[in-house]
């Protein structure tokens, strides 16, 4: 699963990279994390206010830190069907 947290390198972008990384190792959901830090990149997926978090190629957040239940919730629908081997 390919992940991308969005945002110039903040607290509240630091703390999201954080928590999803603990709830997809908690679950264990194999991610790709990748930090987006450029303003021009990040307005290309549409998100005008960060931190923002794309999974898969698609916006599931933008603006503030998401709570644990919406991230393991992303990662274990996306993640559904490696978990079920």
């Amino acid at each position: 699963m390919d992940v991308k947290v969005l945002g110039s390198g903040c607290s509240k972008c630091k703390n999201t990279i954080a928590l999803i990384e603990q709830v997809a190792r908690d679950n264990g959901v194999p991610i790709s994390l990748d930090k987006v830090e450029e303003p021009r990149d990040i307005a290309g997926y549409g998100v005008m206010s960060t931190p923002g978090v794309v999974i898969d190629g698609k916006v599931v957040h933008a603006g503030g830190v998401p709570n644990r239940a919406k991230v393991e919730q992303w990662l274990t629908a996306a993640g559904s069907p490696a978990a079920a081997s």
